[in-house]
């Protein structure tokens, strides 16, 4: 499902997300030519992975051809409405929390914010401006969105948290620049081995 949907949504998003791409890393290239500092590929693939999320958020939650409209301000109750391991319940519970766990792994890694009431804030202010677009172009305002978003931000700040914790225990070849690029090559092969359906996961 999980697939689809992504595929889905680069269907319509894939010429703005060509357009933006080709932008960033033409003036990566240059930027990083002309001031001199030394390539370091993890950090740009990176780069591209945090804007194409971002291209790709932009579109899910601005199209205008979702059937969703009204307002929810009572806390949980559009949560609890759906029975657990239900289709919806997966879909709108357990999505809405996914679809944040990037941004707060991103915003933690780019803004150096060490605390969860930081990375709270964020998910909550930037959520809160998503649900307010969405209502003045004809979407629905939810305020259980913006808990699991916030959900979502935070869980991505855990994760990060984790990964730099068990990083700075590792030997320090595999905290390499040269090993970090390969292994963000590696695994960006294998996401999109797995997305073509090359590979499955089970």
């Amino acid at each position: 499902m999980v697939k689809s949907a992504f595929f889905d949504l680069l269907e319509t998003t894939w010429p703005t997300l060509t357009i933006f791409l080709v932008i960033i890393i033409i003036l990566r290239i240059f930027y990083i030519k002309n001031s001199g500092k030394k390539l370091i590929l993890h950090e740009e693939i990176f780069l591209l992975v945090f804007v194409t999320y971002i291209l790709l958020l932009f579109e899910l939650v601005t199209s205008r051809d979702v059937l969703l409209s009204g307002t929810n301000l009572v806390p949980f109750r559009e949560i609890l409405r759906y029975p657990i391991g239900s289709e919806n319940f997966y879909r709108q519970v357990i999505g809405n929390i996914i679809l944040f766990i990037p941004f707060g792994f991103f915003s933690t890694y780019y803004t150096k914010i060490n605390k969860i009431r930081h990375i709270s804030l964020i998910s909550l202010l930037v959520s809160l401006t998503i649900e307010v677009v969405q209502k003045f172009i004809g979407r629905s305002f939810d305020i259980d969105d913006i808990i699991l978003n916030v959900i979502g931000g935070i869980a991505g700040f855990l994760v990060f948290v984790a990964l730099d914790a068990i990083s700075k225990k590792l030997p320090s070849f595999f905290r390499r620049d040269s090993f970090l690029s390969f292994l963000s090559i590696v695994v960006l092969v294998l996401v999109v081995l797995y997305l073509i359906g090359i590979i499955k996961l089970w």
